[in-house]
C-alpha cells in the first residue's frame, strides 16, 4: 500500500493516521471450539455450554462479560479507564450485549452487522480513538450455537437434518481493547474500508457462505483500489465465516476482478473446526471471526510472525421476517488492516 495522506480514500474507506494499537485480548469459547484445531489459543474454554446462565440467552451474556473482562484485565485496566464499547451479537435487539453489559457501567454503542460484527465495532472504535473521543475503547461481539439455532433455525430437541452447506454457528465471544498509545501489544490498525450491502438473491439461508462470498468480494477489491494495494502485500487475507462452500466462490470471483488472493487467504470459519467434528462447511456466527481474531490472528501478528493482515469479518442480513417473507439474504463485509509494528511505536 502506498503512502496515504488522506483519511478518506474513497469512497467507502478510512486511513487511521493518528495512531489505534491493540492494547488488550481477551477471548472464551465453548467446548466444541476447545476441541478444534485453535483450542489452546483461547484464553478461557468453558465446558458448560449454559456458562453459568439458566438461558442459552443469559448463558451468552455471561460469555461476553467474560471476554470483556478478560480484555480489560490483559490490557492492565479498570473498567473505569474504558470509554465506550461497541459490539453486538445476533440475537433479537441485542439482548446478549445488553444483559451482558449493563452492569459493567461502561457507555455503549450498540452494533448489528450479523457476522460481521467485529468487523463493525473494530471500525467504530477506531475512528473514536483516531479521533480523539476514545483514549481506550473496546471492541466486541459474541454468539451462542444454541441461541442462534433458536431463533433462527430450529429448536435443538427438533433434531432436524442439516444440509451440507450449513455451517455450524460458534459459541464464543472475542474483545479487543484499542488505544491511542501502544503498550502492550505491537500491533497498529492501520486502514479500514466498510461495506456495502451486496445481494445476489440467495434465497438459501441453510447457505451462508454463498450468500456473503459475493459481498467479501466487493469489500476486498474496494480496499485493493482504493488503497492502491494488492493481496501480495499481505500476508495473511482473513474473512470471517464464508465455509468451504464461500471460499471457493471468494476465491473465483476476486480472480475474475484481477486479484488473486488464493496463496495467502484463510477464512475463521474453515480454520476453527476439523472436519471430523461434524460442522459440514465449517463455523459461523459472530464468535466464529472474533475468537479466531482475539486468540489467534492477533497473537501471530504480536509475534512478528505475520507482519501485516487483512481482516474481512462476513455477515448475512436476513432476519427471521424476512426469511418467512420470502426475501433473499443480503451479505455485508467489513475489513480492517492490521499491521506488526514493532516496539515503541
Amino acid at each position: 500500500m502506498k503512502e496515504q495522506k488522506s483519511k478518506c480514500p474513497g469512497k467507502q474507506s478510512l486511513y487511521f493516521g493518528n495512531g489505534v494499537y491493540v492494547r488488550g485480548l481477551g477471548s472464551v469459547a465453548g467446548k466444541l471450539e476447545g476441541e478444534g484445531p485453535l483450542g489452546k489459543y483461547f484464553d478461557i474454554v468453558q465446558e458448560d455450554a449454559m456458562f453459568g446462565g439458566a438461558t442459552w440467552e443469559e448463558a451468552e451474556s455471561n460469555l461476553q462479560r467474560m471476554a470483556v473482562d478478560r480484555a480489560i484485565a490483559d490490557a492492565g485496566l479498570e473498567k473505569t479507564d474504558i470509554r465506550f464499547i461497541a459490539g453486538g451479537d445476533l440475537l433479537g435487539q441485542l439482548i446478549a450485549t445488553t444483559f451482558g453489559i449493563e452492569k459493567m457501567d461502561i457507555p455503549l454503542l450498540g452494533l448489528y452487522g450479523a457476522c460481521s460484527t467485529m468487523g463493525e465495532s473494530l471500525l467504530a472504535a477506531s475512528v473514536f480513538v483516531d479521533g480523539g473521543f476514545g483514549g481506550n475503547m473496546i471492541a466486541m461481539t459474541s454468539s451462542h450455537f444454541a441461541g442462534a439455532e433458536k431463533q433462527f433455525r430450529f429448536p435443538l430437541a427438533y433434531g432436524n437434518q442439516r444440509p451440507m452447506a450449513a455451517t455450524w454457528t460458534v459459541t464464543g465471544s472475542g474483545a479487543v481493547v484499542l488505544s491511542s498509545r501502544q503498550t502492550n501489544y505491537p500491533i497498529r490498525v492501520t486502514s479500514a474500508t466498510m461495506g456495502r450491502v451486496v445481494d445476489y438473491g440467495v434465497k438459501d439461508s441453510m447457505n451462508m457462505g454463498a450468500c456473503m462470498a459475493p459481498a467479501a468480494c466487493d469489500t476486498i477489491y474496494r480496499y485493493m483500489e482504493d488503497f492502491k494495494a494488492s493481496p501480495e502485500e499481505f500476508d495473511r487475507i482473513i474473512t470471517g465465516d464464508l465455509g468451504v462452500v464461500g471460499r471457493e466462490i471468494l476465491v473465483a470471483m476476486l480472480r475474475e476482478k484481477g486479484y488473486d488472493i488464493e496463496k495467502n487467504y484463510m477464512d475463521c470459519g474453515i480454520e476453527i473446526f476439523d472436519p471430523k467434528q461434524g460442522t459440514d462447511s465449517g463455523g459461523s456466527g459472530c464468535g466464529c471471526s472474533a475468537i479466531t481474531l482475539t486468540g489467534y490472528i492477533l497473537r501471530q501478528i504480536a509475534q512478528g510472525t505475520w507482519k501485516k493482515v487483512l481482516f474481512v469479518p462476513t455477515g448475512a442480513l436476513l432476519s427471521t421476517v424476512s426469511f418467512n417473507e420470502g426475501n433473499s439474504v443480503p451479505g455485508i463485509a467489513h475489513a480492517i488492516a492490521f499491521e506488526y509494528c514493532g516496539a515503541g511505536q
